[in-house]
Order: C-alpha cells, then sequence, then structure tokens
C-alpha cells in the first residue's frame, strides 16, 4: 500500500502557524511579483476565489469581506515543508518528496505492528499537525495513481476527517466514480479535453478503456500504464525526492522584474543574480554545465509591442563545462549583449544551465586554448574551485548573497530594480534571527 500525504492549503497553512488572527478569515497568497493567486484558504475558496486569479480582480473582493493577500515567502515555506517531512520519515519504512507539500508514504507491512491503516494515517496527521502546525489528508491505495485520487477525496470530502483508503474493489470503483477524469494524477489539460471529446467523463470510465486505446490516444506505454495503476496495478515504486537531493538534468533561474527596466545596467544586475544563483545549485549537486541560455522578455500583455515577446540566445561553452560562477558570467554577458536592444522594456529575464555531468567524466577536451590577451582567459582550474568553495560557505554560514558579484550590488538604501514586488510579505520566522518571534 502507497499512502500520499498533502499539506492543505500549504502556503496559508504556513502563514496561520504564526499569524493565528488569519484563522476563520479569507486568505490568499500571491506569485513572485504579487501578480496571481497561488494558494487559498477554504474561506477564500468560498468567496469563488480561483486559482491563479488575478491579484487586482480579487483585492476588493477580499477587503469587503475583512480577508488578507500575502506574498510568497518560500523562505518560510521550504523550511516547515523540511519539517513536515522530517516528521513523515519518522512514521514510516520509506518517503518519496514529490513537491514541497507533497509525499508519497511506504505502507507495506505497517499493519502487522501498528494496528489498521486508518489508525496509522490518523496518527500520522495528527504527529504532523501537533509538531508543525500544518493539517494534512492521506490518500491510501495499492498504487501511487490511486493514491493521489484518494487524496483528493479526502481532501474535497469533510465527512472522511482526512483520509481514505482504496483497499477494495468496490471502493475503488465508488471513489473512481466521484472523481472527473480530468483530476486524475497525469491527465493534462489538453488530455482531458480529449478525454471529453471521447465521452470519458470520470476516472472510472477512463479505467474502463481498452489497451489499444490507451497506447494511441494516451501517450503509449506511459498511458496504459497510468491505466493499469487506476484498476489497482502498481506500475511504479517510490522514486528519489524532489527535495533538492536529486540530480536535475537541467537547472534554470527566472523572476518577473517589480517595474520595467531599459537600461542594460539593470538588465545586467538581473542576469548576474540569477545566474549566480543557479551556479550556486549546480555546485551543490556536484554538477558542470555545458550550455548556457540566457533570455529576456517583455510585456506579451502590451498591444503596442510587435512579437516575438520573449527573445533567447544559447551557447555551448568553448571552454568545456564549468560551474564557475565568474566564467558563466563572463559568457552570459556576451549573450546579454546580443539579446539587448536600447528603448526596449523588459519585463523579465532568466538563464538555464543545460548539458549537466559530474567534473571528469568524458569530458571533451578544447582543441585550441584561449589565445594570449582573449576576453575569457582560460582559469587556474585548482584555485578557481577553491574560490567557488570558499564562496558557497561563506553564503551558507552568513546567508545567500553576503558574498555576491558586484554587479548585483545597488547604490545607496534602495532595492535592487529587478526585484519582484512583495508589499504583504511575512517575516522569515524560522530562518532568520532577526524574525524570530519574541512573545512578552
Amino acid at each position: 500500500m502507497f499512502g500520499l500525504v498533502d499539506g492543505n492549503n500549504f502556503y496559508v497553512s504556513c502563514e496561520r502557524v504564526f499569524q493565528p488572527r488569519l484563522d476563520g478569515r479569507p486568505v490568499v497568497v500571491l506569485s513572485n511579483n504579487d501578480g496571481n493567486v497561488v494558494s487559498r484558504s477554504p474561506e477564500a475558496k468560498q468567496l469563488g476565489i480561483a486559482m491563479g486569479a488575478p491579484y487586482f480582480e480579487v483585492r476588493q473582493l477580499l477587503r469587503q469581506h475583512q480577508g488578507h493577500a500575502l506574498s510568497s515567502n518560500y523562505a518560510l515555506y521550504g523550511d516547515m515543508s523540511r519539517r513536515v517531512m522530517a516528521r513523515l520519515a519518522d512514521q514510516v519504512p520509506a518517503v518519496e518528496v514529490y513537491s514541497i507539500d507533497e509525499a508519497f508514504l511506504d505502507l507495506h507491512g505497517l499493519t502487522t505492528f501498528c494496528g489498521t491503516l486508518d489508525v496509522r494515517a490518523q496518527r500520522i496527521r495528527r504527529d504532523v499537525l501537533a509538531c508543525t502546525g500544518i493539517p494534512t489528508c492521506v490518500g491510501m491505495a495499492p498504487t501511487k495513481t490511486l493514491a493521489k485520487a484518494a487524496n483528493r477525496l479526502a481532501k474535497k470530502y469533510p465527512e472522511l476527517h482526512g483520509i481514505l483508503r482504496l483497499d477494495t474493489n468496490s471502493r475503488r470503483e465508488r471513489a473512481l466514480r466521484a472523481l472527473p477524469a480530468a483530476d486524475v494524477w497525469g491527465i493534462g489539460r489538453q488530455c482531458a479535453h480529449l478525454l471529453t471529446a471521447h465521452g470519458i467523463r470520470t476516472a472510472w470510465e477512463l479505467a474502463g478503456v481498452s489497451e489499444a486505446w490507451a497506447r494511441k490516444h494516451l501517450g503509449g506505454v506511459v498511458g496504459w500504464r497510468l491505466i493499469q495503476e487506476l484498476r489497482g496495478q502498481p506500475c511504479q515504486g517510490l522514486q528519489p525526492s524532489e527535495d533538492g537531493t536529486l540530480a536535475r538534468q537541467s537547472i534554470s533561474c527566472s523572476r518577473s522584474f517589480g517595474q520595467r527596466l531599459t537600461a542594460f545596467d539593470d538588465l545586467w544586475g538581473a542576469v548576474t543574480t540569477y545566474l549566480s544563483r543557479a551556479a550556486e545549485k549546480l555546485r551543490a549537486q556536484g554538477d558542470q554545465a555545458h550550455i548556457l541560455t540566457v533570455f529576456i522578455s517583455q510585456d506579451r500583455y502590451d498591444t503596442c509591442l510587435p512579437p516575438p515577446y520573449t527573445r533567447s540566445t544559447t551557447l555551448t561553452l568553448p571552454s568545456g563545462p564549468t560551474s564557475n560562477t565568474l566564467q558563466l558570467l563572463a559568457y552570459a554577458r556576451h549573450l546579454l549583449e546580443r539579446l539587448y536592444e536600447p528603448g526596449r522594456q523588459y519585463v523579465k529575464a532568466g538563464v538555464v544551465l543545460d548539458g549537466l555531468e559530474p567534473p571528469g567524466r568524458g569530458q571533451q577536451l578544447s582543441l585550441f586554448a584561449p589565445p594570449a590577451g582573449a576576453v575569457l582567459p582560460a582559469p587556474d582550474a585548482g584555485r578557481a574551485q577553491q574560490l567557488m568553495r570558499s564562496l558557497d560557505a561563506l553564503n551558507r554560514q552568513f546567508g545567500r548573497g553576503t558574498v555576491r558579484p558586484a554587479a548585483t550590488a545597488v547604490s545607496g538604501d534602495q532595492p535592487a530594480p529587478w526585484l519582484g514586488k512583495a508589499q504583504h510579505r511575512s517575516q522569515a520566522y524560522t530562518t532568520r534571527f532577526d524574525d524570530l518571534m519574541i512573545i512578552l
């Protein structure tokens, strides 16, 4: 049996742990730049506020009902997620951290020592709530797809008291008949439209399609495995976790700006900030990158601007793979100079690192060494690695961004012009000494 634990309205729940005044009120958490709604309390859902709704459209509705809108506080949410996952790891043999607020549990064999699975699931919920303040729901089933479905229904129906177990054919049929096919894990928007066009509206009807139909319309063997999982036949076990320990095949970092930028130096400061963060992640997983992509975007909703709204350029690093921030920045500067057009207003920028591999694994060496006086001379590998290790160590000890490239610095006390809006951000209660709660 697998379990799927999901934090209820996770971002909002994290905020409520440290702000009890928000309990019982409509609360939404906004995306980067305070643009759209990304988390809603049950009270906000009752007001009809949709996921992804632009904040300016719901601002007045929240005011009318004494609601609150909060900027995203990812430092807080990430730390609270780690605390939740640590509690789950103490309760079961194995955990797959699927996202910041979800985790699959290995429940095989627990009934021998811990009583019924329903009792165990309620114990897990009580433990997480008592130790972190985060309410959860638990879905249990013989497959991960069914566990996902059970969790969704457990959140939807209060009479289930936060848990649902689909361990018999009758329970599975009843649950799948109540679940829309579009809500099945792995069914995307386009696939949902296709299912509707073929008259398949519930997960139970989807589970009844033939192997030939599934392979033809649902992506070949992947689609057929999904159908088998809906029928209670497990096709996948626990996977490496999405908790920062899983080595990624590419690393990206991008943000929307808090204001439109026209000056090259401001754009360069933004790209430097994002590339520094991406390179830090790259070194953390012990890899180097072969390929660097830089992109900058204009406002696609500005009717006066002709497309394309986003311009990008990609470079295969001529000196071989690297994780050195300074070397990557030298290449990124040349890429940005190609993309930048004076007089244009930009609203977003980002970088992508691809072709990741560990150092020393069959790397392609350059046939020609950089000539004397080249713009980008070859760095001393040993000293460069030591510099990056020292940089990362200082930032770990004293906080991210303590030591950073000069291009990210701004004069005076003004915030960097590329920083997004976060007018309603709460304190980093668990990760900054200055933000610790003081109880008098």
